[in-house]
């Protein structure tokens, strides 16, 4: 999530009536296009359920549920303090899962299938949490860095070794900054916390490629901290998709821009290193080398993206508006395991 995205809150109506367009188990209109080894031509995304007030975050848990965040953004006049959903595949349903959720954003699974949450800012908790599913209990794996709390932590990813990376961007709340940068961190097994890069502007999204040799940031850096007049824009700062090499002890250097058109939000990744990016218009998917391969066009702009698990790892659950969706494709999505 980042801050064009408050421009499009004064027109939250428009979402909703983007949404109410495509009822639950209707396609969208445009078709998917690009290369046949990765799309079906023709097809397109169906809609799993609308009625959100800003989808974000999906992650698929060890059943096949599908968890997504709910930001409601609290200059709303009913003050809601933010959701999980859960999307049940077999029955089609939708609950909520948690509420409130500390303004959850990003969402993943660990090593042990435990769920892995960045709460932002906007009354959030500004942390990372995990919580046992078998349980319900919860843990702060990272609330504070050097004693001061995070910008608003925003997407995670992880590796094989279990190692949590997630972003730490401000794009809007009423808190104080109180980090001198907004970077990327990584959450060691043994809970220590570490500042792994602070060159990517606003670090949004992220990934690890499935060599375990490269991790992906998106940059979309928007040059702003919150919402502007509405005839005064800010100029933005750093976008695009950055690659930076991964090291095995977990620190990076930064080896190169993939993709320098756009900053993409979330983003998903397939076992042969495919990127599967966000952006307004829908996902646009592109080579390890940043050559554009891909269409999946949405009706409404598209904010996070996941693969599926087991039977359904050829599916991408996509956040967009206030809602969710789902397109089958050729590949199959990454998702790291323990060797």
């Amino acid at each position: 999530m980042n801050r064009s995205d408050l421009g499009l809150m004064s027109l939250a109506s428009l979402l909703f009536t983007l949404a109410l367009a495509f009822p639950c188990g209707v396609a969208a209109q445009n078709l998917v296009t690009g290369d046949t080894s990765i799309v079906v031509p023709g097809s397109r995304v169906e809609l799993l359920f609308d009625g959100a007030f800003f989808t974000e975050g999906p992650a698929v848990g060890p059943d096949g549920s599908v968890y997504f965040s709910d930001i409601t953004f609290t200059f709303r006049t009913d003050m809601q303090a933010g959701h999980i959903w859960r999307y049940n595949p077999r029955t089609g349903q939708t609950s909520i899962f948690r509420s409130p959720s500390g303004m959850a954003n990003g969402i993943i699974f660990d090593l042990e299938d435990r769920m892995v949450v960045a709460e932002g800012a906007d009354f959030g908790g500004r942390r990372v949490t995990r919580t046992d599913l078998a349980t319900g209990k919860s843990e702060i794996l990272a609330g504070l860095f050097n004693g001061r709390s995070f910008n608003a932590p925003n997407d995670l990813t992880i590796d094989e070794q279990g190692r949590i990376y997630f972003t730490d961007p401000r794009y809007l709340g009423h808190e104080p900054i109180e980090q001198p940068v907004m970077g990327v961190y990584r959450i060691d097994p043994d809970g220590a916390v570490s500042l792994v890069l602070t060159d990517a502007g606003k670090p949004n999204g992220i990934l690890i490629s499935p060599d375990q040799r490269t991790l992906y940031v998106a940059a979309l850096d928007d040059g702003g901290l919150g919402t502007l007049p509405l005839n005064m824009s800010a100029f933005p700062g750093r976008q695009g998709l950055l690659a930076y090499d991964l090291h095995v002890d977990g620190t990076t250097t930064f080896r190169e821009e993939v993709v320098s058109e756009f900053g993409p939000d979330g983003m998903a990744i397939d076992v042969e290193e495919n990127l599967y990016l966000t952006r307004e218009s829908g996902i646009e998917v592109y080579s390890p080398s940043g050559v554009k391969l891909a269409e999946i066009p949405l009706p409404a702009p598209v904010r996070n993206v996941t693969f599926g698990r087991n039977q359904a790892e050829r599916t991408l659950y996509i956040t967009a508006g206030g809602s969710l969706y789902s397109i089958t494709v050729k590949k199959k999505g990454y998702h790291a395991t323990r060797h």
